[in-house]
């Protein structure tokens, strides 16, 4: 890994500027060549850590967490990674040309589908040589366009059951949502054929009743104010699962002297999903809300509760998700309506008070492993840290 290391350094080193177009080209394809290697490399390592359990020693029960954790791979790249370690155990042709740099890390995540446990079982019931379209893959994957290795996996798939019962639609449905920078989203989603209609039944309905004369938005714009209008009317009726015993809503928190100052107030508001909104933003908001006041100290901290009672009050738990905005235990970022509200000195065995120095967010996995022997603290410069058993810290990156 050293060699890899100082490799890379030499590389970052060289004049590009330099070099004409033929020999940027070649460097490009060499470069994607030990890219290919490198993610070849990666993937075998991720699978044996999950065959041996090695994220159990930060903590975390997963590969998956762990990458989304610690290297803070999204959500989608972290389960393509862990998905393909096992689909090359049973792939070895495919295997082979990963290593060797001769197929990407996205056509062994388009291939991986043909080798789940259902899919090696369908086939071997149907007499299927796994060993041969493996071997067919590898070459398509190699030499094919990547649209063309797609399409031989799909009619593989679709062979294998031609006539087989109706799958569960759910089992297909997907939606991705990524959050931006200023706060703004954007996903990629698929339905089935029945969610679809029923999705494009429910926005027809919004887009139809709200078509004001001299509407200049195009259809893809009413279309995304219409799926917002749906979230709102279910919001606002209250018969949306709770989430910790707390309707679901939109929390938006602004300092008072912003919200009653009339200026723009750009980036002085957050919403609970971390989103930053101006001040204007959240007085609009504030139209149609209830507004909660929360007085704070002069460090910026919520003011404490006293242990009168066991169970967290509401107020306190709006505190604690106020401070902390997701589970701390690092490497994870559960939303806050996955967690708890822990008590760090325990309430009845030392005494610790019900109040916001004395508890952390914690999802209910963390919960768990914190009562088994991992700590989590929060010393005087307000940084969570995350403590194993044997009082090694869990360190995610640099240490600012």
């Amino acid at each position: 890994m050293g060699e890899l290391t100082s490799a890379l350094d030499s590389l970052a080193g060289d004049d590009l500027h330099s070099m004409f177009g033929p020999q940027l080209l070649d460097r490009a394809s060499e470069l994607l060549l030990a890219r290919n290697r490198i993610d070849a490399e990666l993937t075998r390592t991720v699978r044996e850590c999950e065959l041996t359990q090695a994220s159990e020693h930060d903590g975390l029960k997963t590969m998956q967490s762990w990458l989304r954790g610690h290297p803070r791979l999204s959500p989608g790249a972290a389960s393509r990674i862990v998905h393909s370690g096992r689909a090359l155990a049973h792939l070895p042709a495919v295997a082979a040309a990963f290593t060797a740099g001769e197929v990407t890390a996205e056509q062994v995540a388009v291939v991986a589908p043909i080798a789940t446990p259902e899919r090696l079982a369908e086939a071997a019931e149907q007499g299927v040589d796994v060993a041969a379209v493996d071997g067919v893959l590898a070459l398509a994957a190699a030499t094919q366009p990547f649209d063309t290795v797609k399409a031989v996996v799909q009619r593989y798939l679709s062979g294998l059951e031609p006539d087989g019962p109706e799958p569960d639609p759910t089992e297909g449905r997907r939606l991705a949502i990524a959050t931006h920078a200023d706060g703004s989203i954007s996903g990629r989603f698929g339905l089935d054929a029945v969610g679809g209609e029923k999705l494009r039944a429910a926005l027809e309905a919004i887009v139809q009743a709200a078509r004001p004369q001299g509407d200049t938005r195009t259809r893809a714009q009413q279309q995304a104010d219409a799926l917002v209008q749906l979230c709102d009317n279910a919001l606002a009726s209250g018969n949306l699962p709770t989430l910790r015993t707390v309707k679901p809503q939109v929390i938006v928190t602004i300092p008072l002297e912003d919200l009653v100052d009339p200026a723009t107030g750009p980036g002085t508001a957050t919403t609970g999903f971390g989103a930053i909104l101006s001040a204007a933003r959240a007085r609009w908001v504030a139209c149609d809300a209830s507004i909660t006041r929360v007085v704070l100290d002069p460090d910026g901290v919520p003011l404490d509760y006293g242990r009168s009672k066991r169970i967290v009050p509401a107020g306190l738990r709006q505190a604690v998700e106020q401070r902390d905005r997701h589970c701390v235990f690092a490497g994870c970022h559960a939303p806050t309506h996955w967690c708890d509200v822990h008590h760090l000195a325990e309430w009845l065995r030392d005494q610790g008070e019900t109040s916001l120095e004395n508890s952390a967010l914690l999802c209910e996995r963390h919960h768990t492993k914190v009562h088994h022997g991992f700590r989590v603290e929060r010393p005087p410069d307000g940084r969570w840290r995350t403590y194993r058993p044997d009082d090694t810290e869990i360190i995610i990156g640099p240490r600012q």
